[in-house]
């Protein structure tokens, strides 16, 4: 019988307990009690069934779990998952040899009897009584029902305990059930259901998947040795396993080929030949779960089942999802875009070796459809060395981990909260090299003070600059400023309307060095933030899954991504016009795809610990990660990215310049590789020609040339703007010494706060002004240079 205890031996109680049991149940049967109109037994020793009339009417027969298949987008097979392995198949695709096999080794009056077996029930006492062995009498359809309960139990041994327990009880309802299936179902369908739901050891359930493991076959297909030696494994499968204890499973073999010859159902010239045949064992390995995906697949799979039982698509509550994936049987096609993966890794291990302590991760989407194509890392999915579960694409509650620090790959987000806000890409900041953070303000209206500093990444870049020269530049200074008169509260429900959110899921944080990219953040999150900026500015959000069907063949519904405007058309066109001019001739030249307009950003983190390139086309967006994974996001010590080697180069400092952005290029040209050349909708950004602006301090042409202490910079500076309504000249040149003063608001619609020159050497600056503009007026921003005074040495 299937599920009995290893070794297929019983105790001396157990003997007892079985003889008594049989010898009540013959009992049961001779009064005529397992007829359908019998009345009620009246047991009441616990665990028995405390009225035989009083058991529901039916047997729920639940779905068998099978194997669920998870495809790519083109349909190929990526892995197979199961709670059990098993693949249902008729009683026509079984072959002869095993239904005859395991008739006569297990229930040989099969086709004589009814649902229970009087004669085999007496003979079974009878011997037991008399010599000590002990003698099932239960029938196949008995053993059918048996194995319904167990797979009804699933996984929870207590439930499966209950359902092979050895008592009366148990056994009587078993009983009943027997004459209700046999009534229903019939001989040959019971035959069917119990191949296809019985246990044949090494994880195969069902004669199917028993075939494919042991002969790498068929059902079908089997042979009479090969089918004798699989109706053996049923009555013990781990005591008859031919792959652990060959000489058992072979003397198995041989008695239930014998039985055969005896019952005339072989000849006995067929049982010698069969008897004679090794075992042929053609071992396939079990191959179940994420970590046997292919093309480097396994993080995405991972993705897919953690999808699957988190969203309610897939029923209403965890348990309802977990059933349903359990149950299996499952034909789920994904968005996975085998070309694109396949280029996504090869563009990784090129640039990132498993073995470095440096990782790298990289996730591709479709602009429009929000569709992942490829998802992959330099770590391997597995459980061995260089090897891990964590999936660093995703947030934590999807298997990722606590995300990484995303840099200057959030200042296009602030670039887009402000151009909304009815900023012009011609914003000027004078933009020295190192800054103080100025105060902001929190959504919540709280003031946040902070006597911390940033800088700009080389010594050389001082300002002023404008908008697109400060992203092709990625300048701190200029952001900072920028978040400051855009306010946080904008650029905090920008993010939020790109789907950018904590990879730990906590709220964001607020504060100063929000648009520098402190917040960590997952590179599907970045990823399909940047693919709204392909998308002229609409977000869609992440999807895995294109298609589900069950085994019925029926298809249930799956989520769809949700796309909704983040911003205007006319600020997406502005953005990508100046993010392509990052990948022109700015910080991103490294990513620059010939003969495709690409833009993008790139990103490093203070002491190098994390590295970003995010970037699209018309076609495709993506972003790549690359940091030392251990400890991120749990305050752990992380090594900086400074004088070491990754992959087979050697780097002195990596930035998003140099490590992240030919990882992308690599793998973003292959994946594209034959697709159609797309143009982004670009736009005239208006910027003044930067030669004229800087005309020498004694150019009569231009006032506050530093005469008169720049009196025509605007009333010292505290009023450089007036909200964008009021127009201040430029003042003269500024020479050394130390910034004090305050820079004037800026105008919302277009005002430039002036102030980089003015003053004279060994004198003071007297602030600038700013072109006109017509936007309300805006708070003043303290801030270093620029528009204060300036003390020579």
């Amino acid at each position: 019988m299937a599920h009995k205890r290893s070794g297929g031996g019983l105790s001396t109680a157990q003997q007892a307990a079985k003889f008594l049991g049989v010898s009540v149940l013959a009992g049961v049967v001779l009064a005529g009690i397992a007829l359908p109109a019998a009345g009620a037994l009246g047991l009441s020793a616990k665990g028995t069934a405390a009225g035989f009339d009083d058991l529901p009417g039916e047997l729920e027969q639940p779905p068998l779990s099978q194997a669920s298949k998870i495809l790519d987008a083109k349909g190929g097979l990526i892995a197979t998952v199961y709670s059990r392995d098993r693949t249902v198949v008729p009683i026509d695709q079984m072959s002869p040899n095993i239904l005859q096999a395991i008739v006569d080794i297990e229930d040989a009056r099969y086709y004589e009897h009814g649902a229970l077996d009087v004669k085999g029930i007496l003979r079974a006492m009878s011997n037991n009584a008399s010599d000590g062995n002990t003698q099932g009498a239960s029938t196949l359809t008995q053993q059918y029902v048996k194995n319904v309960f167990v797979e009804e139990a699933g996984d929870d041994a207590d439930k499966v305990a209950q359902a092979t327990q050895q008592t009366v009880g148990r056994k009587i309802k078993e009983m009943k059930y027997a004459i209700q299936v046999e009534k229903e179902l019939g001989k040959k369908k019971i035959l069917e259901n119990y191949l296809n739901i019985t246990f044949f050891g090494e994880q195969a359930y069902g004669i199917e998947a028993a075939s494919e493991r042991y002969f790498s076959t068929h059902a079908k297909d089997l042979t009479l040795d090969q089918a004798a030696l699989l109706a053996g494994l049923v009555q013990s499968p781990s005591r008859y396993d031919p792959i652990n204890d060959e000489q058992e499973a072979l003397e198995r073999r041989n008695t239930v080929l014998t039985r055969m010859a005896e019952l005339k159902d072989i000849t006995p010239a067929q049982a010698t030949a069969a008897q004679k045949a090794p075992l042929g064992l053609k071992v396939s390995t079990p191959k179940n779960g994420c970590i046997t995906a292919v093309n480097g697949a396994g993080f995405f799979c991972d993705y897919v089942r953690e999808t699957f039982l988190q969203n309610t698509a897939f029923g209403k509550t965890k348990e309802a999802r977990a059933k349903v994936w359990n149950t299996g049987g499952l034909t789920i096609r994904t968005t996975l875009d085998p070309r694109s993966q396949q280029s996504l890794l090869k563009g990784i291990s090129k640039h990132v070796y498993k073995t470095d302590k440096i990782a790298s991760a990289m996730t591709m989407v479709q602009p429009g459809t929000g569709k992942v194509l490829a998802m992959g890392q330099s770590k391997p999915y597995g459980f061995g060395k260089n090897e891990t579960q964590i999936n660093y694409s995703v947030n934590a509650n999807m298997g990722g981990g606590g995300g990484f620090a995303n840099g200057s790959t959030f200042k296009p987000i602030t670039a887009a909260a402000a151009l909304e806000g009815g900023f012009k890409p011609d914003q000027q900041y004078p933009a020295p090299n190192k800054i103080t953070y100025p105060d902001v303000t929190t959504c919540s209206g709280e003031t946040l003070r902070s006597k911390d500093t940033t800088q700009n990444e080389m010594k050389s870049e001082v300002g002023p600059y404008r908008m697109p020269e400060a992203l092709k530049k990625s300048i701190n200074t200029y952001f900072v400023a920028l978040e400051h008169d855009t306010g946080l509260c904008p650029i905090l429900n920008m993010a939020a309307k790109l789907g950018v959110a904590r990879a730990d899921g906590t709220p964001m944080h607020e504060g100063a060095s929000l648009t520098l990219g402190t917040n960590e953040l997952s590179p599907l999150t970045v990823s399909a933030a940047y693919a709204a900026f392909a998308n002229r500015g609409v977000y869609c959000t992440p999807i895995v899954i294109n298609s589900v069907t069950n085994a019925q063949g029926k298809h249930l519904a799956v989520p769809k991504s949700i796309c909704s405007q983040a911003m205007s058309t006319q600020t997406a066109d502005i953005l990508n016009t100046m993010l392509e001019g990052v990948v022109d001739d700015g910080t991103g030249t490294a990513a620059n795809l010939p003969g495709r307009p690409t833009a993008g950003k790139t990103g490093t983190t203070d002491d190098r610990l994390d590295a970003w390139f995010a970037g699209y086309t018309p076609n495709l967006a993506a972003a790549v990660w690359m940091g030392d994974p251990n400890g991120a996001g749990k305050n752990g010590q992380r090594l900086s990215m400074v004088d070491l080697t990754i992959g087979p180069r050697y780097y002195d400092k990596v930035e998003g310049a140099t490590g992240p952005a030919p990882i992308w290029k690599d793998a973003v040209s292959g994946a594209l590789d034959g697709q159609p050349v797309k143009q982004f909708t670009t736009v005239e950004l208006n910027i003044p020609d930067k030669a004229q602006e800087n005309k020498k301090p004694d150019d009569p042409d231009n006032p506050g040339d530093g005469q008169n202490n720049g009196d025509n910079g605007g009333n010292d500076g505290k009023n450089g703007h007036h909200g964008g309504n009021t127009p201040g000249g430029p003042g003269g040149a500024t020479t050394m010494g130390t910034t004090t003063g305050a820079i004037g608001g800026v105008g919302t619609a277009g005002g430039v706060t002036g102030g980089t020159s003015g003053g004279t050497t060994n004198g003071t600056t007297q602030g600038g002004g700013g072109t006109p503009g017509g936007g309300p007026s805006i708070p003043p921003v303290m801030l270093p240079s620029g528009g204060g005074g300036t003390s020579g040495p």
